[in-house]
């Protein structure tokens, strides 16, 4: 899962990333408004974290944003003012929560859990896919009821192959999902390939059937 940290704090910023990152999400951040308005235009991602005071901005104009571009990710709010009127206009425009600083940072995780879950496994910790299930608070994955050991790569294309079953999913939009803006430097997706191969021989080792479909010259489909 991919998350954009949208904070001028720096220290804070970095606390998050460094903690949501071990956690085994994607964090990429932005500073400001300019900032964040131009990665929202050029990457996707699953949940946002959005600070409302921003030094060249408002954080509400960056949720109209992502709003108005119809783009499907959660939204929380983080704000040093336990405003009522910021919290009402924060739902009115689309965000999903709201958390007041400081905070735990145990919470934060927790409600962007909660978000992930709601928004792209109708509110379930847990996702089947005939003999695979997938849990996604321990990140755990089972085939015929057994666990398998997937890198934390090897998990992240899993889960989004099964998010996104029976569509065609090209080479260069999986690695942005998992890899994020490091992509922009690399100079071939060709390395996609080995963690691909590997994903597919550890279900196929555990007893599971081969879903991975290679679409040549595009990429891939998750389909029985």
């Amino acid at each position: 899962m991919k998350i954009l940290v949208i904070e001028d704090e720096k220290e804070l910023r970095k606390s998050v990333i460094t903690y949501l990152s071990a956690e085994g999400y994607l964090c990429e951040s932005a500073g400001s408004t300019k900032e964040a308005i131009e990665k929202i235009g050029v990457y996707d991602y699953d949940c946002f974290i959005v600070d409302i005071m921003l030094p060249d901005g408002n954080g509400l104009d960056i949720i109209k944003e992502i709003k108005n571009k119809g783009i499907e990710g959660g939204v929380i709010i983080v704000s040093a003012k336990n405003s009522l009127e910021d919290r009402i206009v924060g739902l009115e425009i689309g965000s999903d929560d709201y958390l007041v600083k400081p905070f735990h940072l145990s919470e934060l995780n927790a409600r962007v859990k909660s978000i992930v879950r709601r928004r792209n496994f109708s509110g379930s910790n847990q996702v089947v896919f005939n003999e695979i299930t997938v849990n996604i608070d321990s990140r755990e994955v089972l085939v015929n009821d057994k666990p398998i050991n997937l890198t934390g790569k090897e998990y992240e294309i899993l889960l989004y192959f099964i998010s996104n079953k029976g569509r065609v999913i090209p080479k260069d939009s999986l690695a942005e999902h998992v890899w994020g803006d490091y992509m922009d430097n690399a100079d071939s997706l060709d390395f996609i390939y080995t963690h691909i191969k590997n994903t597919r021989k550890k279900l196929i080792d555990a007893g599971g059937h081969d879903y991975i479909k290679t679409v040549y010259g595009i990429g891939y489909k998750f389909t029985a």
